[in-house]
């Protein structure tokens, strides 16, 4: 089993400053191979959303390598590496909560994650960051929006109180693909817009290619976007499973 994957980060035209974070790691072990990736949205007109953020993706980098791998090198199962990674959440949000109030500020950021083991995907959530589900042209949303009024975030990682993350478990089939993304990048996209654009008949593509075909169209809808009136950071990375 291979990966062929592609990062998307931009702060966008009119953005000050980045407030997303993202995340991929990727090894090869003696079980197979091991993926995780991340988006992490801090939240906009709050102070510090990119410390938000960049705490989360520095966390989730460190239980990939301290905590994931032996955990699949001792054969764990499924719920104790989702288990961990609540335990993980739980951490983040009480070491957000605590620098907040000594700070006298409010703080917090969308998370998005999925980890890859073989064909296995395990999917953690909270925000309105999303998880698309690519088959060909076919594209599926795997996460709730965890929105009310159209915009207001009801769920978040951050100095608000511990929400528990949404959970999915899947497998990924060879020519399938997964996508996260920040709301900047889909906000001026409509989903089928996205599947569209990254469809593309790998066999007309050299090995080497495909990784730098799926990073040009990332980046055409990322261009599109801002084209489109979008003033928001925007970050994507996109998971292709192949044999």
């Amino acid at each position: 089993m291979r990966y062929v994957t592609g990062v998307y980060w931009c702060r966008g035209r009119s953005a000050r400053e980045n407030q997303d974070a993202v995340v991929l790691q990727q090894v090869l072990t003696r079980r197979g191979r091991v993926l995780m990736a991340a988006v992490c949205d801090g939240m906009g007109g709050i102070a510090a959303g990119e410390e938000a953020s960049g705490y989360a993706a520095g966390q989730l980098r460190e239980w990939f390598y301290r905590d994931l791998l032996p955990m699949l090198r001792r054969r764990k199962r499924f719920w104790v590496i989702r288990r961990s990674l609540d335990r993980l959440v739980f951490h983040m949000q009480s070491q957000l909560k605590q620098y907040a109030a000594g700070e006298e500020i409010a703080l917090g950021t969308t998370m998005t994650v999925v980890v890859l083991w073989e064909k296995t995907y395990l999917l953690w959530h909270l925000g309105d960051s999303r998880a698309y589900r690519l088959q060909g042209r076919q594209i599926a949303q795997l996460t709730t929006d965890h929105v009310h009024d159209g915009d207001k975030l009801t769920k978040c990682l951050g100095s608000f109180g511990y929400f528990k993350p949404q959970h999915r478990m899947g497998v990924l089939r060879r020519g399938e693909g997964i996508l996260l993304c920040t709301d900047g990048f889909r906000r001026q996209m409509a989903k089928q817009e996205l599947g569209d654009v990254l469809h593309f008949d790998r066999r007309r593509l050299p090995a080497a290619g495909e990784e730098e075909q799926i990073t040009r169209r990332l980046g055409e809808i990322g261009e599109a976007c801002m084209k489109r009136g979008e003033t928001d950071n925007l970050s994507a990375v996109y998971v292709k499973c192949c044999m």
